[in-house]
């Protein structure tokens, strides 16, 4: 059976909801009521909770179903709901979703090109994306996959003296694709970003103006 990627997506969205039971909803015999101020109740009859709920004019809302006996709280439950759902949209707005950027190195990169794909990788951790090493070997260099994993380990280990390194997937051979995906945190008192390095290095090869004074 097709499942359509919008159903897929519905459904998602109904488990990061969670749901409360209220009122009549709630099909237990037993409770443990915490009032309006907070204030433990007890354990309470269902009939005894919703008749004390109703003749404060609150809503009995099941705050923890899977306590013994569940939980239950006196509360306005459209405000609560209201409440709950403006929190799941901000968190999922703040949610960052993490990407795996790809750098591609060779087995005879040269040391600028090299120092380019590190800048690259480190602009990518700055964002809070993973890195996927990369070198594609053709034809006959498929025979030198020992010389891949020494090349690649090598990057790793000049990333390890500004970042916190961790191995999210190990080296996989893929065909001719050999891939290493990394994650990396900034260490602390680090260098500055790449974007600064970019400027520090833009401001040296400026040409400097002579200030001294000329004579007519």
């Amino acid at each position: 059976m097709r499942i359509h990627r919008h159903r897929r997506f519905q459904r998602q969205e109904l488990i990061e909801r969670q749901t409360f039971r209220a009122n009549d909803r709630i099909r237990v015999p037993e409770v443990r009521v915490v009032d309006e101020e907070g204030s433990n109740m007890g354990v309470l009859t269902i009939e005894q909770a919703l008749a004390t709920a109703k003749e404060r004019g609150f809503d009995l809302v099941e705050v923890n179903p899977s306590a013994q006996p569940p939980v239950c709280r006196f509360l306005d439950f459209k405000q609560f709901r209201y409440e709950q759902e403006k929190q799941r949209k901000a968190q999922k707005a703040n949610a960052k979703r993490v990407e795996v950027k790809g750098v591609r190195l060779s087995l005879r990169i040269g040391e600028h090109d090299r120092q380019a794909r590190m800048k690259q990788a480190k602009r990518f951790f700055d964002q809070g994306n993973k890195v996927s090493v990369d070198i594609i070997l053709r034809g006959r260099e498929r025979r030198f996959h020992a010389q891949v994993r020494e090349v690649i380990m090598a990057f790793v280990e000049d990333m390890k003296k500004e970042y916190d390194i961790t191995i999210d997937q190990p080296l996989s051979i893929q065909g001719g694709r050999n891939s290493l995906v990394i994650g990396g945190k900034r260490k602390e008192g680090g260098t500055g970003s790449p974007q600064e390095e970019e400027e520090e290095e833009m401001k040296e090869s400026e040409p400097k103006l002579d200030n001294a004074p000329q004579t007519k």
